[in-house]
Parts: structure tokens; sequence; C-alpha cells
């Protein structure tokens, strides 16, 4: 059964969070986990996170292990865009618009050989 954990307006745009995504998409849940601790962006802290609710949740609910979960799906999509302004020469505004992101990450149990 897969589970899936989602985190909205993180703050980092789409574009910031996607190389990170495909760094771990397909991974073992404890690999993603350790390659994500040694990187320095703050995206990767915010994938980290989310792939550890995922993982949390598979726990609760059906009583497995990380070493057993993997990442199935893993993706970062637009959320809401802030819109600020700002002020500009001889009276103008210029508009300042901050991007969000969505990620949204699936595990699931890996299907062991008997053969």
């Amino acid at each position: 059964m897969a589970f899936t954990a989602i985190t909205k307006n993180t703050g980092i745009s789409v574009k910031k969070i996607k190389p990170v995504a495909d760094l771990v998409r397909g991974k073992n849940v404890e690999a993603a986990l350790q390659a994500l601790g040694f990187m320095v962006s703050p995206a990767a802290a915010q994938v980290a996170n989310v792939v550890k609710s995922a993982a949390a949740s598979a726990e609760d609910e059906e009583t497995s292990r990380p070493s057993d979960l993997h990442i199935v799906a893993i993706h970062a999509s637009e959320g809401t865009r802030i819109k600020r302004f700002r002020p500009r020469a001889r009276g103008k505004v210029g508009r300042v618009t901050r991007n969000n992101s969505r990620i949204i990450v699936v595990v699931d149990e890996e299907e062991r050989d008997l053969g």
C-alpha cells in the first residue's frame, strides 16, 4: 500500500526543488535521507522532511520499516505566489512575486524476490 506526504507553501521555487527531487526518485528511503543529509541546499532539507513524514506514516499504518520502503513518486509543482510591492523611482511601484511550491512524495514497500 502506498503512502503519501504533501507539503505546501515551502517558500522555495519549483526550479530549485526539481533537481533535488530527481536525485532521490526511485531510491530506498534510508539511502535518500542519507544523500539529502549531505546536501547543503535548503531545498534538500524540505524534501528530506517530506520523505521522513511519508516514511513515518507508513510505519504507523503498516508497521513497515524504513529499510523496506522506497520512493515510488516524488514531484514538485507550483504553489501560490506571494505578491508584494517595492517602491521605485518617481513615485512608481515595482511588483515582486515570490514563488512557492508544493512537494508530493509517495512511498511504498519494496517487492521482494522469493526465488
